[in-house]
This record gives C-alpha cells, sequence and structure tokens, in this order.
C-alpha cells in the first residue's frame, strides 16, 4: 500500500496494530470498512488538527472514523494500545514491562511556598473578585453615555 500522507501507517506498523484493533461484533451486518484506513484517518486527525467535517475524501467518511475512535475510546481500545505497545518496547529495550517509578520534576508542578488549599483559596477569591469587578459599571449612572465611558466590559476597559 503507498502511504499517502505521512500518518499513513507502514506495512511493518499494521502488522502490529493488527491483532490489537477490534473485530466486527457478531450478527449484524459484515465490515466493509478498511480498518486500516480507519486507524489512518484518526491519526491524519490527531496529526494535522483539523476538524472531523475536513478529513479528505480518500479516508472513509468522516462520521463512520468518527463513530470507531469514539467507541474505541469508550471501550478502552486506545489505552491497549498504548499499553501494549510500550510494554513490548520496553521488553525489546531490556527492561521490564510495566514501569517500577515514575518522576514528577518542579517544571510539571506548580506549587506556591504555602502550598496546600490555602494557597489556592487567595487565587479563586481573586478570580471570582475579578469576575465580578469586569461584569461591574464602576461609578456609572443609568446615562448611555457614562456607562460607555465609566464601565468595563467582559473583553476588559472601554477606552474609547
Amino acid at each position: 500500500m503507498v502511504q499517502r500522507y505521512p500518518t499513513d501507517l507502514t506495512e511493518t506498523e499494521w502488522t502490529v496494530l493488527t491483532p490489537l484493533i477490534p473485530t466486527a461484533k457478531p450478527g449484524g451486518r459484515p465490515r466493509t470498512t478498511d480498518m486500516r484506513e480507519v486507524v489512518n484517518a484518526i491519526f491524519y486527525i490527531l496529526r494535522s488538527g483539523c476538524q472531523w467535517r475536513m478529513l479528505p475524501k480518500e479516508f472513509p467518511p468522516y462520521q463512520t472514523v468518527y463513530d470507531y475512535f469514539w467507541h474505541w475510546r469508550r471501550a478502552g481500545v486506545w489505552e491497549r494500545i498504548h499499553d501494549t505497545l510500550r510494554g513490548d518496547l520496553r521488553e525489546a529495550s531490556g527492561r521490564t514491562r510495566e514501569p517500577s517509578a515514575g518522576i514528577i520534576d518542579s517544571q510539571t508542578v506548580k506549587t506556591t511556598e504555602k502550598g496546600g488549599s490555602g494557597a489556592m483559596m487567595g487565587a479563586s477569591a481573586y478570580v471570582v473578585a475579578s469576575a465580578t469587578s469586569w461584569s461591574m459599571c464602576w461609578g456609572c449612572s443609568s446615562s448611555s453615555s457614562s456607562i460607555r465611558l465609566g464601565c468595563r466590559t467582559a473583553t476588559g476597559p472601554n477606552r474609547s
């Protein structure tokens, strides 16, 4: 199969993924959609960031692709694929299949010196006060000109 897009699976990649893709449900109509094309379309969407409706016509209809993506997500298929591939890669590099430890550095978790819920209380109060003040009119009368000149709006201070 020719790769049309950089996100398309190679033969080797498809061979690895094929056993991890769920089989068709028993009963009903037989599956007519090519699962490789569905996976290629999902990878295209994830990599390009395009909207589902903008999926190129070379792929199955976007409704079909989205339906598979949604069902597989709910069923935990993507998590199973990830865990299986991670385990295979770890074993191939001579490590245990499952990680034994995790590391969180200071760049990952931001906190304050105070820490805990006490630090959040001040920030939460500020956000509420800030949101309220944006919608309030400071020292305005009911006339439209003073409201327009003296009030803050949702987009910020009126600078006219």
